[in-house]
């Protein structure tokens, strides 16, 4: 039992990644539109490239988009409204009416029995004005006529029976012009006048009610396709009804409602092919970029950012697909190079785009936009750092995305006439949210403990609290620091490694030198060496301790694991060989564990390059003058010695890249000491 523990503890690391691809997949499949899948992709504008077609069963064939939004505008602009006649506001209208014509003919030079007569005249004047209400001015109406409703009974009234304020003197004149009462039209115009409302009030609920059943009568199909029938041959080219009869028969198979066997099956196969593809990328991983595979955390760090690309992009899809390409689908490269390299980015990123292309519409269409909107991402990010560069960059890949899809229209349709505009706003909409990428470097530090050169950029700065203090107690140890960075960097240049990433390296690796300054030569400001008062054994161990100090400090500092790596290597195995020859003057026998550094060897090239210039600065000190033949054997010796060493064997550096560090080294060195020609007297 205790050896089954020890083994599934061994085998830790190993069942952790298994868990994550597990989760991962699952995590993507779950969230995949489950439903049919049309076998067959095409294009409108390209030859079909299948055997001829046949109506598997009757094809109700769809109206295209655009005719049927231009058939419901014409119902919403020809709708009735329905206005209910407010019985309570009409009477109330007409009792003030009344009084106000008793208040107009109440002259004394009226009989009682002509009074009387107007005012019943008067009365049936208000009923014929006001049988079918009265609307404000500001309504708009469409068509001839509306719709009243009386006491829950529907009337179409003509619009011009309808009282209005704008037309209320023309009306009352109207009504009174053949009667014998013309002569009293201004008095009954100005006795209505001043009592006048709308009686008729817009019933929304009911307007709108019969607004949608009139849009849901609309025939959303024009014509059939009976089963058998021919739909497609190969070689024709897929435009007109053939276009439209195929995304007919599509959407048929893709939103069928599938059985519980069917959907079992389709999940399978999209369990099947989603864990092949993280399988590559394992596999790529594992193979390529050992050290990240190594790492749980960076395994982790990529799979989620692969997993979080294609939820968001499958939820924009459910919402609405046209908004496909608003998602920044080139944060991904982006953010694995910032993090890692070009390499591991693209590679993540064009898996990501292949699994999309399930459930993306037009997927060929996207799937070659977005690898190369991703290639140009990998090509045009460097020194992420640098804020200018990202702008760049976005307005690259931007521009590479309306190019694209402005290409692939004019082969679709064959004119620009009726090319979608819009889309390009989500283009440059997708080139804003790649800005959002610096927020998220940062978040991803804090998160998963990782390095970008963003942060690289900070750790630099020499008036940092550690290099401060490193400048005030180790004088020396800082200014060979920055020496080192200084040949570092222009090696790592030369080969092309992370520049960045071994000049940080270079200003720590020997932080730990501050524990006792003044045991290390560059920090003696007088000629009192105290290893004098130490025996050789003890000496080399407080020169071999300052890695482990120099690890100690970086880490109550929060140095990032990726910088302490330079302060663990940079002495790989090497021996402290000034006391261990001491040592075997003074012993017959020396163990030489004792004057060796614990390690580990440089397991990169950046790791490498330190190594080479730290011994390559440190020893040309010692060199009394100076020349360029002298200069020349001096770093050839010592870098040799290395390599004998088996110092470099873990890192990936060639022969033929130290052979251009030794040369960057030479240069750079016969620079420091400003050897020039020999001038006579």
């Amino acid at each position: 039992m205790k050896k089954l523990i020890s083994d599934l503890y061994k085998q830790q690391p190993f069942v952790y990644k298994l868990f994550l691809y597990a989760v991962t997949t699952v995590l993507i499949v779950y969230f995949f539109p489950k439903g049919g899948k049309f076998k067959y992709d095409y294009q409108k504008g390209k030859p079909w490239q299948y055997e001829t077609l046949i109506a598997p069963f009757d094809i109700a064939i769809e109206k295209d988009p655009e005719l049927l939004e231009r058939e419901q505008q014409q119902i919403r602009d020809n709708a009735r409204r329905y206005y209910e006649l407010d019985l309570d506001k009409l009477a109330l209208v007409k009792n003030g009416y009344q009084q106000e014509v008793d208040r107009v003919f109440r002259d004394s030079a009226y009989s009682k029995t002509e009074k009387e007569r107007i005012l019943d005249y008067a009365e049936q004047l208000f009923d014929q004005l006001f049988e079918n209400g009265s609307i404000s001015i500001t309504e708009l109406l469409n068509g001839k006529s509306i719709n009243v409703i009386r006491q829950r009974v529907t009337k179409e009234v003509p619009y011009n029976s309808v009282l209005k304020a704008s037309t209320l003197k023309k009306s009352v004149e109207d009504q009174v012009s053949q009667t014998p009462y013309a002569r009293y039209a201004d008095r009954f115009y100005e006795s209505i006048f001043e009592v006048f409302e709308p009686t008729l009030v817009l019933n929304e609920a009911f307007t709108e009610q019969e607004l949608d059943d009139q849009l849901s009568r609309i025939p959303l199909t024009r014509g059939s396709v009976v089963e058998g029938a021919r739909i497609i041959g190969k070689g024709e080219v897929v435009e007109g009804d053939k276009y439209a009869i195929l995304n007919s028969l599509k959407k048929e198979y893709e939103s069928e409602i599938w059985s519980e066997s069917n959907y079992n099956w389709i999940v399978l196969g999209y369990t099947i092919l989603v864990a092949l593809a993280l399988l590559m990328l394992f596999l790529f991983i594992r193979k390529y970029r050992r050290a990240i595979y190594q790492n749980n955390t960076r395994v982790t760090f990529i799979l989620f950012n692969v997993a979080f690309m294609v939820v968001v992009t499958t939820f924009v899809i459910r919402y609405n697909e046209q908004y496909v390409y608003v998602v920044p689908l080139c944060i991904l490269p982006l953010i694995l190079k910032a993090f890692f390299d070009a390499r591991l980015g693209l590679f993540a990123h064009v898996l990501t785009v292949l699994l999309l292309g399930f459930i993306v519409p037009n997927s060929f269409e996207f799937i070659f936009l977005q690898i190369i909107a991703g290639i140009v991402t990998i090509l045009t990010i460097s020194e992420a750092y640098k804020r200018a560069n990202l702008f760049v960059s976005v307005g690259q890949i931007t521009m590479i995305y309306i190019l694209a899809y402005f290409a692939f229209y004019i082969i679709h349709e064959g004119n620009i006439t009726d090319i979608e505009w819009k889309n390009f706003g989500f283009f440059m909409l997708n080139g804003l949210l790649l800005l959002a990428s610096f927020p998220l470097i940062y978040i991803y530090e804090k998160v998963f403990g990782l390095v970008s050169d963003v942060s690289l950029l900070e750790l630099s700065d020499t008036n940092s609290k550690l290099l401060k203090e490193l400048s005030n107690k180790a004088p020396g140890t800082f200014h060979h620091s920055l020496q080192v960075a200084n040949l570092a960097e222009a090696a790592a240049n030369e080969i092309g490694a992370n520049a960045m990433l071994v000049r940080v390296g270079a200003l720590y690796h020997d932080v730990g030198k501050m524990t006792n300054p003044t045991y290390f030569t560059e920090n003696q400001s007088s000629s009192i060496n105290p290893h004098n008062e130490l025996s050789p054994i003890e000496s080399a161990k407080i020169i071999i301790d300052h890695v482990i100090e120099g690890i100690r400090i970086a880490r109550r500092n929060n140095i990032p694991d990726r910088v302490i790596d330079f302060i663990r290597t940079h002495h790989g195995t090497s021996l402290v060989y000034y006391f261990y020859k001491r040592q075997e003057e003074l012993a017959e026998s020396v163990v030489e564990d004792d004057f060796r550094y614990k390690g580990p060897l440089p397991f990169s090239k950046e790791t490498a390059i330190l190594m080479m210039c730290d011994a390559v600065e440190a020893a040309s000190k010692s060199l009394k003058e100076p020349t360029s033949g002298l200069i020349d054997d001096f770093v050839e010796r010592i870098i040799s010695t290395q390599l004998n060493q088996g110092q470099f064997l873990n890192a990936n550096i060639t022969f033929k890249e130290i052979e251009s560090i030794k040369k960057v080294l030479k240069r750079k060195l016969v620079n420091i000491y400003h050897l020039r020609i020999e001038y006579p007297e």
